[in-house]
């Protein structure tokens, strides 16, 4: 269950105040401020997935802070996972700031005062909430990486930020994907990324970080399926294991390195051959456009996996709206 709210709902003039209401109500009161006139216009949409408060938010530039009395107030002693998606924001907690841009992330610990700025024309962002007590690293230490940022070029940055998103996505669709498990997931990548940095990694349980760097390769192979020369070995290199690992570690997956990367190939071929808007592209070059070089090939195992010729589901999709 998810809820979108439109702050334009509302008189121009009763806007800001609202929107103050509305991310009081979704996350903590802030001091918020907005420099836009009567017509503001800003979007959240905020829902739970598995245990974790996820939110997408849309609105123009604004500064948010966490004040000493706000906290007094209101103290959820939780934390709040930052994702920008648009524009240019910096989070200030403590003597720290980090000034990210969409792909990276960084955590405030909403129980202390913090500050976020943007520096650009438009904000947008992913926040995921969730308690100090989801956090298995000492509090103390975790202070010392909130407002720091997690790259997005790192392959955990890269994943943290990408699954923070799908979850975003997740609360628009009618078939959401199962929250407990993103949840989960995310949740792993999270406290392995914080216990690298904190050199806490090896008192963590081994199945934390093996769910972690699955869902690590398995973000890092969605990235990087356009790649005709994408394979368990670049994989591998990728992530500094060895290729028996990575074998080793998809083996709770029921199936290969190279056959989870085919079927991803294949889903996201079967997607755009769905897509109106891409009735003009030749198979082949939706095939091509998903790292399969070889038309006769695509072909083969797109029938092998859906029992229909490219062609064939294409039209199916065209006339009825699915196959």
């Amino acid at each position: 269950m998810s809820v979108l709210i439109r702050v334009e709902d509302e008189p121009p003039r009763a806007r800001l105040d609202y929107l103050r209401h509305v991310v009081a109500d979704t996350f903590v009161p802030f001091d918020l401020q907005v420099d836009v006139d009567d017509d503001l216009k800003a979007q959240l949409l905020t829902g739970q997935v598995g245990t974790l408060d996820v939110t997408q938010v849309s609105a123009p530039p604004l500064q948010a802070v966490r004040t000493p009395r706000l906290i007094r107030a209101l103290d959820p002693e939780s934390f709040k996972l930052e994702v920008p998606v648009r524009g240019h924001t910096v989070f200030a907690q403590g003597d720290l700031e980090a000034a990210l841009t969409p792909g990276d992330s960084t955590l405030l610990d909403l129980s202390r005062p913090c500050r976020l700025v943007d520096r650009g024309d438009e904000h947008g962002n992913v926040a995921v909430t969730f308690p100090h007590s989801a956090l298995p690293l000492p509090h103390d230490d975790v202070a010392r990486l909130t407002a720091v940022p997690i790259s997005g070029r790192d392959s955990l940055g890269a994943a943290i930020s990408s699954l923070a998103r799908h979850m975003a996505r997740s609360l628009r669709s009618e078939h959401p994907p199962a929250g407990d498990r993103l949840a989960t997931a995310l949740m792993d990548l999270v406290v392995v990324a914080l216990a690298e940095r904190l050199d806490r990694s090896p008192a963590l349980p081994p199945v934390t970080h093996r769910r972690a760097l699955l869902t690590s390769v398995q973000t890092f192979i969605d990235q990087h399926l356009a790649e005709p020369g994408l394979c368990p070995g670049v994989v591998a290199a990728a992530h500094h294991i060895s290729l028996r690992y990575l074998y080793n570690l998809f083996a709770s997956q029921h199936t290969s390195v190279a056959g989870w990367i085919r079927e991803r190939r294949l889903h996201r071929c079967r997607q755009d051959l769905a897509d109106p808007a891409l009735a003009h592209c030749s198979v082949s070059a939706i095939a091509a456009r998903w790292g399969f070089t070889d038309p006769a090939h695509f072909s083969r195992a797109f029938r092998a996996a859906y029992d229909l010729a490219p062609t064939e589901y294409r039209q199916a999709a065209s006339t009825t709206g699915s196959p």
